[in-house]
This record gives C-alpha cells, sequence and structure tokens, in this order.
C-alpha cells in the first residue's frame, strides 16, 4: 500500500482517478495548481485506487495524504 500525498501546499485542481481504478507508476494521479502553476502528483507505484481523500477545489498542505494505493 502507498500514500500518495502532496509535494506542496496548494489547491487540488483536478483529480485524473477514481476509486477502484488501476494506475501504473509514474501515472499522475492528482493535479495541485499553486502560484497559477499545475503540479502534477504522480504515483510511485502500480496498484488499484482504494481512497481519495479530497476532493477539488480542496486546499492542501504538504504532506497532506491525498490518496491510498493498493
Amino acid at each position: 500500500m502507498a500514500e500518495v500525498k502532496a509535494s506542496m501546499a496548494g489547491s487540488v485542481w483536478k483529480i485524473a482517478v477514481s476509486v477502484g481504478e488501476n494506475v501504473t507508476e509514474g501515472q499522475d494521479v492528482i493535479i495541485l495548481e499553486s502560484m497559477k502553476m499545475e503540479i502534477p502528483i504522480s504515483a510511485e507505484m502500480a496498484g488499484t485506487v482504494k481512497e481519495i481523500n479530497v476532493n477539488e477545489t480542496d486546499f492542501v498542505n504538504e504532506g497532506d495524504v491525498l490518496a491510498i494505493i493498493e
């Protein structure tokens, strides 16, 4: 199991996957927006998305767990 964490503070601009979806290592899972820049957050391992802990437009801090991949 792997936690997908925010690499910096920002707003959730787009959630690119859904619960139950299979993802590959390096696939974009969530895209944050900070200072008018889009920051993709990628899966660190292949697996199935078990949880998504945020909604689009939510503000997150660095280190927050955005999703869980199993």
